[in-house]
Protein backbone atom coordinates (compact mmCIF):
# COMPACT_ATOMS: atom_id res chain seq x y z
CA UNK A 1 0.00 0.00 0.00
CA UNK A 2 1.42 3.36 -0.98
CA UNK A 3 1.01 6.62 0.85
CA UNK A 4 -0.26 8.56 -2.14
CA UNK A 5 -3.55 10.36 -2.12
CA UNK A 6 -5.82 10.50 -5.14
CA UNK A 7 -5.61 13.64 -7.22
CA UNK A 8 -8.31 16.19 -6.61
CA UNK A 9 -10.82 16.47 -9.44
CA UNK A 10 -10.16 19.44 -11.69
CA UNK A 11 -11.93 22.60 -10.66
CA UNK A 12 -14.36 23.83 -13.30
CA UNK A 13 -13.40 27.15 -14.79
CA UNK A 14 -15.18 30.39 -13.98
CA UNK A 15 -18.00 30.83 -16.54
CA UNK A 16 -16.95 33.88 -18.54
CA UNK A 17 -18.86 35.72 -21.26
CA UNK A 18 -17.45 38.41 -23.55
CA UNK A 19 -20.01 41.11 -24.33
CA UNK A 20 -19.46 43.45 -27.27
CA UNK A 21 -21.25 46.50 -28.57
CA UNK A 22 -20.49 50.05 -29.63
CA UNK A 23 -22.38 51.72 -26.76
CA UNK A 24 -21.55 51.00 -23.13
CA UNK A 25 -25.17 51.39 -21.99
CA UNK A 26 -26.28 48.71 -24.46
CA UNK A 27 -23.57 46.32 -23.27
CA UNK A 28 -24.55 46.96 -19.66
CA UNK A 29 -28.23 46.37 -20.43
CA UNK A 30 -27.33 43.08 -22.12
CA UNK A 31 -25.33 42.00 -19.07
CA UNK A 32 -28.11 43.08 -16.69
CA UNK A 33 -30.58 40.92 -18.63
CA UNK A 34 -28.32 37.88 -18.11
CA UNK A 35 -27.73 38.34 -14.38
CA UNK A 36 -29.12 35.67 -12.12
CA UNK A 37 -30.26 36.61 -8.63
CA UNK A 38 -28.19 35.25 -5.77
CA UNK A 39 -25.23 34.42 -8.05
CA UNK A 40 -22.01 36.23 -7.18
CA UNK A 41 -21.12 38.00 -10.43
CA UNK A 42 -18.31 40.31 -11.50
CA UNK A 43 -18.24 42.53 -14.56
CA UNK A 44 -15.07 43.94 -16.11
CA UNK A 45 -16.09 46.91 -18.26
CA UNK A 46 -13.91 48.62 -20.81
CA UNK A 47 -14.83 52.28 -20.77
CA UNK A 48 -16.12 55.06 -18.61
CA UNK A 49 -19.06 54.80 -16.25
CA UNK A 50 -22.53 55.31 -17.65
CA UNK A 51 -24.65 57.68 -15.52
CA UNK A 52 -27.75 55.45 -15.63
CA UNK A 53 -26.16 52.01 -15.69
CA UNK A 54 -28.60 49.17 -15.07
CA UNK A 55 -25.81 47.36 -13.22
CA UNK A 56 -25.57 49.78 -10.30
CA UNK A 57 -27.43 48.56 -7.25
CA UNK A 58 -26.63 47.51 -3.72
CA UNK A 59 -27.10 43.84 -4.57
CA UNK A 60 -25.75 44.09 -8.13
CA UNK A 61 -22.55 42.62 -9.51
CA UNK A 62 -19.04 43.70 -8.61
CA UNK A 63 -18.05 46.21 -11.30
CA UNK A 64 -14.43 46.75 -12.30
CA UNK A 65 -13.73 49.41 -14.92
CA UNK A 66 -10.75 49.55 -17.26
CA UNK A 67 -9.89 52.68 -19.26
CA UNK A 68 -11.03 52.57 -22.89
CA UNK A 69 -8.59 50.84 -25.22
CA UNK A 70 -8.21 47.45 -26.84
CA UNK A 71 -8.01 44.86 -24.04
CA UNK A 72 -5.85 42.49 -26.09
CA UNK A 73 -3.42 45.20 -27.25
CA UNK A 74 -2.90 48.41 -25.26
CA UNK A 75 -5.02 47.25 -22.32
CA UNK A 76 -3.61 43.73 -22.07
CA UNK A 77 -1.51 44.33 -18.96
CA UNK A 78 -4.31 46.17 -17.16
CA UNK A 79 -6.76 43.38 -18.02
CA UNK A 80 -4.35 40.70 -16.76
CA UNK A 81 -3.75 42.54 -13.48
CA UNK A 82 -7.49 43.07 -13.00
CA UNK A 83 -8.24 39.42 -13.78
CA UNK A 84 -5.48 38.13 -11.52
CA UNK A 85 -6.78 40.19 -8.61
CA UNK A 86 -10.35 39.07 -9.27
CA UNK A 87 -9.37 35.40 -9.49
CA UNK A 88 -7.86 35.43 -5.99
CA UNK A 89 -11.47 35.30 -4.78
CA UNK A 90 -13.38 34.39 -7.92
CA UNK A 91 -17.07 35.11 -8.28
CA UNK A 92 -19.44 32.45 -9.59
CA UNK A 93 -19.83 34.27 -12.93
CA UNK A 94 -17.82 36.80 -14.97
CA UNK A 95 -18.71 39.14 -17.82
CA UNK A 96 -16.13 41.13 -19.75
CA UNK A 97 -17.57 44.10 -21.65
CA UNK A 98 -15.68 45.23 -24.78
CA UNK A 99 -16.30 48.43 -26.71
CA UNK A 100 -14.98 46.97 -29.96
CA UNK A 101 -15.42 43.44 -31.30
CA UNK A 102 -12.51 43.74 -33.74
CA UNK A 103 -10.09 41.75 -31.57
CA UNK A 104 -12.49 39.38 -29.80
CA UNK A 105 -10.68 36.41 -31.37
CA UNK A 106 -7.32 37.57 -30.02
CA UNK A 107 -8.81 38.21 -26.58
CA UNK A 108 -10.40 34.75 -26.56
CA UNK A 109 -6.98 33.30 -27.46
CA UNK A 110 -5.35 35.13 -24.52
CA UNK A 111 -8.07 33.94 -22.12
CA UNK A 112 -7.79 30.38 -23.46
CA UNK A 113 -4.01 30.21 -22.90
CA UNK A 114 -2.11 29.61 -19.67
CA UNK A 115 -2.76 30.48 -16.93
CA UNK A 116 -6.37 31.36 -17.73
CA UNK A 117 -7.16 28.13 -19.60
CA UNK A 118 -7.61 26.29 -16.30
CA UNK A 119 -9.25 29.20 -14.48
CA UNK A 120 -11.84 30.44 -16.97
CA UNK A 121 -14.52 28.66 -18.98
CA UNK A 122 -15.29 30.85 -21.99
CA UNK A 123 -18.91 30.77 -23.04
CA UNK A 124 -20.58 32.10 -26.18
CA UNK A 125 -20.07 35.80 -26.84
CA UNK A 126 -22.97 38.24 -26.54
CA UNK A 127 -23.44 41.15 -28.95
CA UNK A 128 -25.41 44.09 -27.58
Amino acid sequence: MTGTTPAAPPRPGLPTTLVTGARAIERERAIASLLQPDIDTAVIIEGLAEPNTPLASDDGPTILRIAPGCLCCAGNLVLRVTLNRLLRRPPARLFISLADATHVGQLRAILSAQPYDSLLSLENDVTA
